[in-house]
């Protein structure tokens, strides 16, 4: 039987040790010599989350300031482009197409939500899957899949009058694709955490079901609406694949700054403008920060978990909503995946391999999907390692008091810096012969590090939620017998922690395989990736070829979190079996 469930008395536990006792004064702390290995790898972290984080953030504030030639310019630049209308132009079009992508996202997922948690349709689980497949793809994916639907020679351009999909209307449909489940997932969580108790007492009342919904429900779930439209409006904003797939001539933030970086090699006005991109980020994370700091508890622990009540017409309208999204989610991702087979859109609709073998093997781009799983396969592995301990040293270590708060600050900024901001800096950092990490440029490595980055304050915070759920007094007691801290960590924490770790290393995998901001100013000739040849492929008239490409790694994603899916059930058989015995005991 694990020590943690015995019920036999305990033998005297010797105390604690000076550096843990209560009250002790931190000038007089004497540190032990496993302390100090403990100092030393948050001392490494904390440089590298400085040379990778903070560094390349750092080098495009002081481009934006430099001329060509390296000369200091000042507000130069600045000053001439916020002069340019064209650029308020595109600041005007990325703000409105994401403000409207986000208006018909929130609301779409919030339904969807709603009738997941507070009716009793069936397959719940099946359009809950259905719903999130657009993870699975990169966001050009969409764009790809309209093109075929609406596009100058789509199946459905008959219908479509005189409007085009090229421009801001495929931008918004695309990003309403792409943005649904990470809103959904928001949303679920925050309607799922329900006390019972009120609808209860409302019932008693005699309130009507509208004003419970307003009285109730929404106050219940507003962080959640708060925090959903966040992250919605910042993923349209700074989203780089779709407007360049099926943006036409709309000139958005995203695409300036490519057009500036690879059609113009002008790195100083590429700042600029990379800056511009930054700031309504950095605003609607500040919000959203300030919003997470502001909520309360929903449920205590006397709240009673809310069941639905059968409704037949209710749950009928909920099932028909459900169904026609899931419908949409699966007519987006099934085109692409249909036009990847058809051998030549729109005049001969037979089947055939012919964009797999001829467009992608034989054209010489079928490395590029290697370069993406070797990429990924590198991320799930290293990310994990480096993440985890990172956070095991900020939770359950002690000392350096004065470096933890840079270490927590670098682990959540890259939540407010977009892909493609960070993919310049990279370029600005590791481009100078003088910087001995210049060896890592255009190296299959920094691509693993930009990416591990790009998607480094969403693992951070997993893995401190889990260790946070482990009670303090392992080390306490560790530090009182003189077990070494990373023994405790290896034989507890971690066996403990394994659920989460999978989970951050499937959520690196998938991600590293349909990024596509963060690394393209980033490859060299032998690493060009998955997802930026899809854009490569669409720039040069190839779309059936990019289908093939993204259907690639939409089949690779679904075969990941399979494999990922089963390694979690067997771990929770194999090293979570304590967490169900206790709640038995």
């Amino acid at each position: 039987m694990s020590l943690l469930l015995s019920k036999a008395p305990a033998p005297p536990v010797t105390p604690l040790s000076p550096a843990f006792a209560p009250g002790t004064v931190l000038g007089t702390v004497r540190t032990h010599w496993t302390d100090r290995i403990a100092h030393a790898l948050l001392c490494a972290a904390a440089l590298a989350l400085l040379c990778f984080v903070l560094a390349p953030i750092v080098m495009i504030l002081a481009k934006s300031v430099q001329n060509r030639d390296g000369t200091l310019a000042g507000i130069a630049h600045f000053r001439a482009y916020l002069a340019t209308p064209a650029l308020w132009h595109s600041v005007w079009n990325s703000v409105w197409v994401s403000a409207l992508a986000t208006a018909i996202t929130v609301p779409l997922a919030f339904t969807f939500a709603y009738a997941l948690t507070r009716s009793r349709i069936g397959a719940k689980g099946l359009l809950r899957n259905l719903a999130l497949i657009p993870l699975l793809a990169p966001s050009l994916l969409a764009a790809i899949s309209f093109i075929f639907w609406f596009g100058n020679q789509g199946l459905l351009k008959s219908y479509m009058g005189g409007v085009q999909i090229y421009g801001p209307l495929g931008v918004v449909g695309a990003l309403v694709f792409a943005t649904f489940p990470h809103a959904l997932m928001i949303l679920i969580t925050a309607l799922s955490l329900t006390d019972a108790r009120l609808y209860e007492a409302a019932d008693a009342l005699g309130t009507s079901t509208v004003r419970k919904f307003l009285t109730i429900t929404i106050p219940a779930a507003r962080y959640g609406l708060i925090s959903a439209s966040m992250v919605v409006f910042t993923y349209a904003i700074s989203d780089f694949g779709i407007p360049k797939v099926i943006g036409g001539n709309f000139p958005m933030l995203a695409t300036d700054i490519y057009k500036l970086v690879i059609g113009m090699q002008d790195f100083s006005r590429g700042a600029v403008v990379a800056l511009m991109l930054l700031v309504p980020v950095l605003i609607t994370y500040c919000i959203d920060a300030r919003v997470q700091r502001r909520q309360m508890a929903q449920m205590s622990a006397r709240s009673v978990p809310y069941v639905p009540r059968r409704s037949r017409r209710f749950d009928a309208a909920m099932a028909t909503f459900c169904w026609m999204v899931a419908a949409l989610m699966v007519a987006v991702m099934g085109m692409a995946v249909y036009a990847s087979f058809v051998k030549l859109w729109p005049y001969d609709f037979s089947l055939s391999l012919n964009h797999y073998r001829l467009g992608l093997v034989e054209g010489g781009v079928v490395a590029s999907y290697f370069n993406s799983l070797k990429l990924a396969l590198a991320c799930a592995l290293v990310g994990p390692v480096f993440i985890f301990t990172t956070a095991y040293l900020l939770e359950k270590t002690r000392g350096l008091q004065w470096l933890r708060g840079f270490v927590r600050l670098m682990a959540v900024l890259p939540m407010g810096v977009p892909g493609l901001v960070l993919g310049l800096g990279y370029i600005f950092f590791f481009v100078p012969a003088a910087n001995p990490l210049h060896v890592l440029y255009q190296t299959l490595g920094m691509l693993v590090l930009v990416t591990i980055v790009h998607y480094y304050a969403s693992c951070h915070l997993t893995a401190v939620t889990a260790l946070k759920q482990l009670d303090g007094e392992f080390e306490a007691v560790s530090a009182s017998l003189k077990v070494p801290f990373y023994t405790t960590f290896l034989r507890v924490t971690v066996p403990a922690c394994l659920p989460a770790i999978v989970e951050i290393s499937r959520y690196l995998f998938i991600n590293a395989m349909t990024t596509v901001s963060a690394v393209v100013f980033l490859y060299g000739a032998d690493t060009k990736l998955a997802s930026v040849e899809i854009v490569n492929l669409d720039e040069s008239g190839d779309i059936g070829p990019a289908a093939a490409m993204a259907t690639l790694v939409v089949l690779t994603c679904a075969a990941a979190c399979l494999a990922y899916h089963g390694l979690q059930r067997w771990l929770e058989r194999r090293t979570q079996a304590w967490r169900g015995a206790g709640d038995r005991d």
